[in-house]
């Protein structure tokens, strides 16, 4: 088998793996999810059955991977993950199927990039527990049965809209994941604080959900960045005084926006007079490819309210206008 198909197990002395929580209620935001997540899992268990495939989407680093290796934790299972575009043909998926027991979790990241021939193979994997795969050419090509044991899929992805109908019918659970409270957030960032054993208190804590971008995965980046600030400085404590200066020489604002969204609302604005302007004239301007201001960029910016799709583009709100201190004319959204 190939051995990129599989990625490391996570090790529990590894520290950025040991942010992660292990079990449900330990895991910090996403209430409505969980709150669904354990009447599953437990109606799971009681009938002696694997959970029903999962599909989490949503925006990168609001911990659908973290999730993934709860849920393997609440139905006592082991957890294989791989990545979509590490599944380049139906013999690699026939590999990694082969390599599950009863009742194992397959975490698939970025499952939108599976090939189309390889996503067809997964339709009676997931629906029946068996795949069918033909082998040779011409005359003496022949189908080969393959029974596999029950099984959870779980399929991650930033782009639902790209996974096909068949696909995403055949998951019976799936769950938008939303941008985090600021109330989580702090909470999040104690818990990290904690963990790194560092003293953070409720002003640097506060300060520094309002500026992650709803995104727990940003706030733990953003707070070892001013953790270091405040080991140099000789501070004992994370109070909003070094996360506020830590952030600005960083060049991440007051909400979150740093170097590469400022790019985008000053071309949208400047160069595109607020728009409506295309993506792909955009990320021309901007120097960047277009999927990712789609998938990095632009969630953020619509979240808060500084842009809005159009089916004439992307177009500048007078939100935007005002936090780049930009005059602008006319009526705006």
């Amino acid at each position: 088998m190939d051995e990129n198909l599989l990625q490391p197990e996570p090790n529990p002395e590894d520290n950025e793996l040991s942010l992660r929580p292990s079990f449900l209620n330990e895991y910090i935001g996403q209430n409505e999810i969980k709150n669904k997540l354990k009447i599953y899992i437990q109606a799971a268990l009681e009938r002696s059955e694997p959970l029903d495939h999962v599909l989490l989407y949503g925006p990168p680093g609001l911990g659908k991977t973290t999730l993934s290796l709860v849920i393997a934790n609440e139905m006592k299972a082991n957890i294989k993950t791989t990545t979509g575009p590490a599944i380049e043909k139906a013999g690699d998926l026939v590999a990694l199927l082969n390599e599950l027991n009863p009742g194992d979790v397959l975490f698939i990241d970025e499952i939108h990039r599976i090939p189309k021939q390889v996503e067809e193979v997964l339709y009676s994997a997931m629906e029946d527990f068996f795949i069918d795969i033909v082998v040779g050419q011409g005359p003496s090509a022949h189908s080969i049965h393959f029974n596999l044991p029950p099984f959870t899929l779980i399929g991650a992805t930033t782009r639902a809209g790209l996974l096909s109908a068949p696909l995403r019918d055949r998951f019976g659970i799936s769950e938008h994941m939303q941008y985090y409270s600021i109330s989580d957030l702090q909470e999040i960032a104690y818990r990290t604080a904690k963990i790194f054993d560092t003293d953070i208190g409720k002003d640097g804590a506060l300060e520094l959900a309002l500026r992650s971008r709803g995104t727990p995965r940003i706030l733990n980046r953003l707070l070892k960045r001013v953790r270091d600030f405040a080991q140099i400085e000789r501070q004992s404590s994370i109070d909003y005084q070094i996360v506020n200066k830590s952030l600005n020489a960083l060049h991440v604002d007051n909400v979150g926006l740093d170097e590469h969204d400022l790019k985008y609302l000053d071309v949208l604005i400047n160069r595109f007079k607020g728009g409506p302007a295309g993506l792909g004239a955009i990320a021309s301007n901007t120097g960047d490819e277009a999927e990712t201001l789609e998938e990095l960029i632009e969630p953020y910016l619509i979240q808060i309210g500084y842009v809005q799709r159009t089916s004439r583009g992307r177009i500048a709100t007078s939100k935007a206008y005002e936090h780049l201190k930009i005059e602008h004319q006319g009526d705006l959204l």
